[in-house]
């Protein structure tokens, strides 16, 4: 996925604000519990008919790039 910003934007007066996918009122952060929960892509596009399978590439292109540079610094129990 080259360009997730063609697919996902956070308008403020759309849910808050929360990044959906463009056109919907589908949230991001659905679409990538549903992924990690072990939804397959055809699962979830049938849930959703408005998707497309590019849609969800870039849910997961988007949460690479949100920790692509985060550090992470182990905390003592």
């Amino acid at each position: 996925m080259k360009n997730w910003t063609n697919h996902i934007e956070a308008n403020p007066n759309i849910l808050y604000g929360k990044p959906v996918i463009k056109g919907t009122r589908i949230p991001v952060d659905v679409l990538l519990e549903k992924m990690s929960n072990g939804q397959k892509f055809q699962e979830i596009i049938q849930s959703y008919p408005d998707l497309k399978e590019d849609d969800l590439y870039a849910c997961l292109a988007y949460a690479s790039s949100l920790i692509k540079n985060e550090i992470s610094i182990p905390v003592a129990s």
